[in-house]
């Protein structure tokens, strides 16, 4: 197999910056050493490689977009492009890093308490706390309005009574963001501790996609949560959607990884392999595929790095994360179809990536909102119509 290069069609490097560029290329060899030649037998067995926490940490990967506190505080294209590498190995392995540090540590981050941010967040950028974020319920995943989670006060903190379901890290978690609704309906943010009465975790298993990724159900019975573990600032929806753009920006990266591995893959394969004694890459309908796929990749490329350029200067709008979501994982899916076409019966076998980048880029494009709610933002935005309800 020819050394990888991410796509570079557009001079895209050029555009990006020594520092960027270094991040880039240490995640890179950290992945090709330490995370690749985990993945088939991790796939196969459908759990995460948990040896890899530690050297996460170690390398800066956890909250590497937080400031102080232990975290690397890389600027947004640094960062986006660690989650680019990450995922170019596996979007389980990305997901990991983005909860971790996206959903888990940056609400304690924006809204907690300098209490809660020395208390748990040196502790998660090196790996030794893990976290998850509980939004989503059983019954209620694009509309989270309507969560059915309710926290009652009582003497002395809040008592929990609910289920969160689709929950990434759930059950490896050593403690869990969890949203819910207050007696009058606003919903608060509370940090649940591992081992707290009433609070346990289920696994889900059986899964097709994100085989390498932990997914959980968490359930809350007469869960007891003290004052001091409430998120005190984010009253509202605001606060777990502005996790869900932290979440969905990293994605937004990603996915492009996931893409470039799989041209990369197919690239390889069609010039190596050979059909009616030419090389399947001498064939129209065989380039007409690649050039589709160098095309989407480099406008998914320049996408994400506006997008990036534009959280550099504090401007980042939601609309814009759901645009560059929306497009780059639909992009990266139809690149890891057509790689797999291309890849014929070899397309469906482990010994090749594609079809693991294809089962699970079928999930990304779906968590963190689906396409169609991000053209719904999108619609809501240039109409300046709601079409929610």
């Amino acid at each position: 197999m020819a050394q990888y290069q991410s796509l570079n069609y557009m001079d895209i490097d050029s555009l990006l910056t020594e520092e960027e560029l270094l991040t880039r290329d240490s995640v890179r060899g950290f992945v090709e050493e330490k995370v690749i030649p985990l993945l088939q037998q991790a796939n196969r067995d459908e759990v995460f490689p948990e040896t890899l926490i530690k050297q996460f940490g170690e390398m800066g990967l956890l909250g590497a977009n937080l400031t102080g506190y232990g975290c690397a505080g890389l600027g947004p294209v640094a960062y986006g492009l660690t989650m680019q590498e990450l995922e170019r190995a596996d979007s389980g392995i990305r997901s990991f890093a983005s909860v971790q540090g996206a959903l888990a540590m940056f609400p304690i981050h924006a809204y907690g308490s300098e209490e809660q941010k020395q208390k748990y967040l040196p502790g998660m950028a090196t790996g030794d706390i893990i976290g998850c974020f509980g939004l989503t319920e059983p019954d209620f995943g694009s509309d989270p309005g309507g969560m059915a989670c309710k926290a009652e006060k009582v003497s002395g903190g809040y008592k929990l009574n609910g289920n969160k379901m689709w929950i990434t890290n759930g059950c490896i978690a050593d403690l869990a963001i969890v949203w819910a609704r207050l007696d009058g309906g606003k919903i608060r943010g509370f940090i649940v501790d591992k081992g707290t009465k009433g609070f346990t975790t289920t696994t889900m298993k059986g899964k097709f996609s994100l085989r390498v990724s932990i997914t959980s159900e968490l359930h809350f019975q007469d869960c007891i949560i003290p004052e001091n573990q409430i998120l005190p600032e984010g009253i509202g929806l605001k606060a777990p959607l502005s996790c869900l753009s932290q979440a969905r920006y990293g994605i937004s990266w990603g996915v492009v990884g996931a893409a470039n591995a799989v041209y990369h893959e197919a690239l390889h394969y069609v010039k190596e392999r050979s059909m009616f004694d030419k090389p399947l890459a001498s064939y129209q309908l065989v380039q007409a595929k690649l050039a589709k796929m160098v095309q989407e990749i480099s406008k998914a490329q320049l996408l994400i790095l506006q997008l990036g350029r534009i959280k550099e200067k504090g401007e980042i709008q939601p609309h814009q994360i759901s645009l560059t979501k929306m497009n780059n994982c639909r992009m990266a899916l139809d690149c890891a179809r057509e790689a797999r076409d291309l890849l014929g019966a070899n397309g469906i076998i482990d010994e090749y990536p594609v079809i693991r980048h294809l089962m699970n880029l079928e999930t990304v494009n779906t968590y963190e909102g689906t396409e169609d709610i991000h053209r719904l933002v999108i619609g809501n935005e240039v109409t300046g119509i709601p079409a929610f309800r």
